[in-house]
């Protein structure tokens, strides 16, 4: 399994922010700018000018080359300070440095004085304003003020990116959808009409809430609804919300639980005064699992800040009036973890069940989905939810979208049968990667699986027939048989279980009888033999142990249970039941050997045929056991990635069939069906 790594980019709240690594260098600028200019001063002079008699001296012997005067308040009246440059005495010619000197002199400058170094400097000497202590004060703190309010912008704004302002721990995450632009109605919630007609009450109460408080009839408080990952729990509330056109607030469960203790517990109150304010409105509460577990459950306790959450979203539900128009709609696809007070009456006291759609609600589900799709003439919907079993509604659409995506990839302009075929074998195998084997590897797997169809094509009653069988890897795969179901199952038969297990034990059979040993190329299919079996004697009764139970799991250790599986029988009934799953799979294993040897010339031609053309379908391995051989042409796939070349290929072979009038088959030609 190809494990991908998290991208740091994906999480917004630790993303790189420009603006962040703006405000540092602004920062650092500023601190630098303040240190140069309180430690500019003075540079050592070679001659000093300390007071005003000394710059009296310099003035009248021309030795100033320029100068400001200014008066300062803060020494008093006739009080100056003087700056300027006075001419280098050890002045170098050669080297070009220090031919003047700065200086400043601070003192009491009478008026004959100021007027004798008027006179002495002759336009020399500059007057400035006077400064004051405010201008001096503000000068001086301004740079300190400018570092702070850097700080200051900096440090709050990433604690607001980081919990969303400190401030607002306790306020609901809960968002609110816009009736407009995110509105949806029951035509678009397809697969689900039982659940439909269980909410719509919802729908009838919140348009008309008066026709129910005549009869004195209160509507459940709480819906909680149940199903796999994909079967539109979510979408179904939104539709509720749509139909009855109120206001549809959004919360995931995990949005409550912080690591500050208390503020899921209030973010669970303002949660439900946003709801009293906004009445009559559809609060919903998705992955309620994530706050909602059995209390005190796992080996070291629970977790205190959760729990308070939990029971502040107890307390809330129990105050809440049903006459307010506020309905709580929770979606899990865990409702046995669920603390027990969560369900009971006046809480969530009405559980929706949204299991996995049938043949006529995955038709449906293929419909409403299709209509953003160019589909081809040739492509059948209700074909394509024969062979879809086990998918969800998700699935569904996700199937649509990867066809059409394949579509893309090969430059065409409709999406057609052998796109959304290709398309379901991605999804139900995984993707196709060829890997580098050596002849000895190809053999193995091409015996293994033909072992696997022999068995399959034998014992098969028409319900799951051969659908293609391949040697090229898919997923974790190094090769496959592939079934296509008839109809949905429902009900296991023994019988049928019992064909399923001699099908696994094929591919072990087959690599025993032409090599002589075993691989572990059948570790997936002993697996599932095993958990087979092991249904088959422990849950369902099908063995000489007769109709007991004996698979009572109690192994959730985050609910606080047993930590080990609860074994409610003896010691003696243990052996026997692991010597009823061993005869179990030891008789299937000798049935399939027993179908494989009569069938040994069959098993041959199949691997030869994988080894020469990697991919047979189902109905070349049954011509090959009622006929001896394949009379059906075989096709080759083309990978879509290269539509290019494709299309080049294509035009020489049509050109080629056209000189030499050989028949073939065309590529782009429909596969057959593909399993779930």
């Amino acid at each position: 399994m190809d494990n991908e790594p998290k991208k740091e980019g994906d999480n917004p709240e630790r993303a790189f922010h420009p603006k962040v690594l703006l405000i540092w260098l602004a920062i650092f600028a500023a601190i630098v700018g303040l240190l140069m200019v309180q430690t500019e001063g003075i540079k050592p002079s070679q001659r000093s000018i300390s007071s005003v008699n000394e710059l009296l001296e310099a003035a009248k012997k021309k030795e100033i080359e320029s100068a400001t005067i200014q008066s300062d308040a803060r020494g008093g009246e006739e009080w100056y300070v003087v700056k300027g440059k006075v001419s280098n005495p050890r002045f170098e010619q050669d080297s070009k440095q220090f031919k003047t000197l700065p200086f400043e002199v601070t003192g009491r400058i009478t008026e004959s004085d100021y007027k004798e170094l008027r006179t002495a400097l002759a336009g020399k000497l500059k007057e400035e304003p006077s400064s004051t202590i405010w201008t001096d004060l503000l000068f001086s703190l301004l740079p300190f003020l400018l570092i702070i309010g850097l700080l200051y912008f900096l440090f709050v704004r990433q604690l607001r990116q980081a919990g969303k302002g400190a401030l607002n721990f306790g306020k609901s995450k809960a968002k609110l959808l816009t009736r407009d632009k995110d509105k949806v109605v029951f035509g678009e919630v397809a697969g689900c009409d039982e659940a439909k007609e269980e909410v719509a009450e919802i729908v009838d109460f919140l348009k008309d809430p008066k026709r129910f408080r005549k009869i004195g009839g209160k509507l459940p408080k709480g819906v909680l609804m149940v199903g796999p990952p994909g079967t539109g729990k979510t979408l179904l509330a939104k539709a509720v919300a749509g139909e009855a056109d109120v206001p549809f607030f959004s919360i995931s469960g995990s949005d409550f639980v912080e690591m500050f203790v208390g503020v899921g517990a209030a973010r669970v109150r303002d949660m439900f005064e946003q709801g009293r304010k906004n009445a009559p409105c559809l609060m919903f509460i998705d992955e309620i699992d994530a706050v909602g577990r059995q209390r005190g459950a796992g080996m070291g306790g629970g977790n205190d800040e959760r729990e308070q959450t939990l029971n502040s979203l107890l307390v809330e539900m129990d105050g809440f009036d049903g006459h307010e128009g506020v309905i709580i709609i929770a979606a899990t696809n865990r409702p046995d973890v669920l603390d027990t007070a969560l369900l009971r009456p006046g809480r969530f006291d009405r559980q929706v069940v949204l299991d996995l759609p049938d043949l006529e609600g995955r038709d449906a589900i293929l419909q409403v989905h299709a209509k953003k799709i160019k589909l081809s003439e040739a492509v059948d919907l209700t074909k394509l939810a024969r062979v879809t079993t086990g998918f969800s509604g998700a699935d569904l659409a996700n199937l649509l979208n990867e066809g059409a995506l394949m579509a893309a990839r090969r430059r065409k302009k409709m999406v057609e049968p052998i796109d959304l075929d290709d398309a379901r074998e991605k999804i139900s195998f995984g993707r196709e990667h060829r890997r580098a084997m050596d002849d000895e590897d190809r053999k193995i797997i091409a015996y293994h699986e033909s072992g696997h169809a022999i068995v399959q094509a034998v014992v098969d009653d028409g319900l799951l027939p051969i659908h293609k069988v391949t040697i090229i890897p898919r997923g974790q795969s190094l090769g496959s048989t592939m079934f296509t179901p008839t109809k949905d199952i429902i009900n296991h038969s023994k019988r049928r279980l019992l064909n399923q297990i001699c099908c696994a034990m094929g591919g072990r059979a087959a690599e025993e009888l032409e090599i002589g040993d075993v691989t572990s190329g059948a570790a997936g299919d002993i697996r599932m033999a095993t958990r087979l079996a092991r249904n088959m004697v422990c849950d369902w009764g099908m063995s000489e142990l007769g109709m007991l139970c004996l698979g009572d799991k109690q192994d959730q250790v985050f609910l606080g249970k047993e930590l080990t599986r609860a074994q409610n029988y003896s010691e003696e009934t243990a052996r026997k039941v692991d010597a009823a799953i061993k005869d179990i799979i030891d008789v299937q294993y000798l049935r399939a050997v027993g179908i494989i040897t009569e069938r040994r010339t069959a098993l041959d031609k199949i691997a030869a045929a994988l080894l020469e053309y990697e991919t047979i379908e189902g109905k070349h391995v049954h011509e090959i056991l009622e006929l001896g051989e394949i009379r059906s042409p075989i096709t080759k796939d083309v990978p879509p990635e290269d539509p290019d070349e494709k299309a080049g290929e294509e035009q020489s072979q049509k050109e080629t069939a056209k000189d030499d009038d050989v028949g073939g088959i065309e590529p782009g030609s429909e596969p057959a069906a593909v399993p779930a």
